[in-house]
């Protein structure tokens, strides 16, 4: 794996844990579920190669747009 993809895995990692120590107070067990697999799926596109025709890179910047209905919606239940 080169140094780019170890350092975007490690990064979206540690994302991953403060973001889910932050909205872990709010009850939302299915929410989070979905948010975890979304995760997932992110950092399975990041060690994936690039030889994709864009697809990949496309692919990264939908899920990384689809993380961030999960967390409105926890945050949102939360208040």
């Amino acid at each position: 794996m080169s140094r780019i993809g170890i350092k975007t895995t490690i990064a979206c990692l540690a994302l991953g844990l403060v973001a889910g120590a932050t909205i872990a107070t709010a009850a939302q067990p299915n929410m989070q579920a979905a948010l975890g697999s979304l995760q997932a799926a992110r950092a399975e596109l990041v060690k994936a190669l690039p030889n994709k025709g864009g697809h990949r890179e496309r692919a990264i910047a939908l899920v990384d747009q689809a993380i961030t209905e999960p967390r409105a919606g926890i945050s949102y239940a939360g208040n």
